[in-house]
């Protein structure tokens, strides 16, 4: 007996050849490429520049015990590894005190502990334009645009940030 309808026993081999064949024009995204990870802590660098700056002015406000809290518990996250933890913590202390420049500055910290520079980067100049302009803070709002640029492989701006750290220092008056 013959079969009457011979060509359409081709058709699933045809729809799986155009099928195999379509897959490969669709164009793939190229992998995104990471920077390398860096030979130093990139946070440890921000806060020994506040740490370092000796400066005689040193504004600390006073913080809205929740926030206070939600910092704490921010910084214990961050101690035990927990960066995702440590910025959902943070991202709700700054819905309590949305101008605080030094949870921005936290904030900021843990975007670099995830590798989120460009975040990382407007929260500083952020905290930066809320805060003191002298002082720790200042010095590691501009670490962070330091590290943050060169990760970025932007050395004139990564040269143009370290001058900033260094006029976040206010020497003192000598007394003889």
């Amino acid at each position: 007996m013959r079969f009457p309808f011979k060509h359409l026993s081709l058709l699933p081999v045809l729809l799986l050849a155009v099928a195999t064949a379509g897959c490969s024009l669709v164009s793939r995204k190229p992998a995104v490429a990471q920077p390398p990870a860096p030979s130093y802590d990139l946070v440890a660098a921000i806060r020994a520049a506040g740490a370092a700056n000796n400066s005689v002015i040193d504004v600390q406000p006073l913080r809205d015990p929740a926030a206070a809290a939600l910092s704490d518990a921010a910084h214990q996250d961050e101690q035990a590894g927990e960066y995702a933890d440590a910025a959902s913590a943070l991202d709700q202390a700054l819905k309590i005190s949305p101008d605080s420049p030094d949870l921005l500055q936290d904030r900021a910290e843990i975007a670099v502990r995830l590798k989120h520079f460009s975040s990382a980067e407007k929260l500083a100049h952020q905290s930066w334009a809320l805060g003191p302009k002298l002082g720790p803070l200042c010095a590691r709002n501009w670490q962070t645009i330091v590290e943050t640029r060169l990760q970025v492989h932007d050395q004139v701006g990564a040269a143009t940030a370290r001058k900033w750290v260094q006029q976040c220092h206010k020497a003192g008056v000598p007394r003889y």
